[in-house]
């Protein structure tokens, strides 16, 4: 299981997965997302925000859609810690990408704020105008 690599139909599934997840969380911010960068047995979760982009949590691929390994970031150490569980949100942790983007949102809560340029579609999107 060491050389494990996720397979292109469950990085098509955690994709949509994501995308699920952006959609219903973050429908009322515009400019935040979650995305998943893949290396191996490794699915890495970022975020963006605005112009930010960054990293969140790193799942590893433990052979199931439903059963990753979840190891957040640590800014302080720049590195993903598996073991760490004193944060807020590892409540959240299930084995599933779903509770890792979770997890991830209480550990480090989106603080987007709208560039000038996007003010425009952020009034349309709060007042629907």
């Amino acid at each position: 299981m060491a050389n494990l690599k996720i397979p292109m139909d469950v990085q098509e599934k955690a994709n949509m997965v994501i995308t699920d997840f952006n959609l219903k969380t973050f429908e009322k911010n515009l400019g935040v997302k979650y995305y998943a960068a893949y290396r191996g047995a490794f699915l890495y979760l970022n975020r963006i925000e605005g112009n930010k982009d960054g990293p969140v949590a790193r799942l590893k691929y433990k052979g199931e859609l439903t059963n990753w390994e979840f190891s957040i970031y640590r800014f302080t150490r720049d590195n993903y810690f598996p073991m760490e569980f004193l944060f807020p949100g590892y409540d959240c942790v299930d084995g599933t990408i779903q509770g890792a983007m979770k997890a991830g949102n209480k550990a480090y809560p989106p603080r987007w704020t709208p560039a000038e340029s996007n003010f425009s579609t952020f009034f349309k999107h709060l007042f629907g105008k």
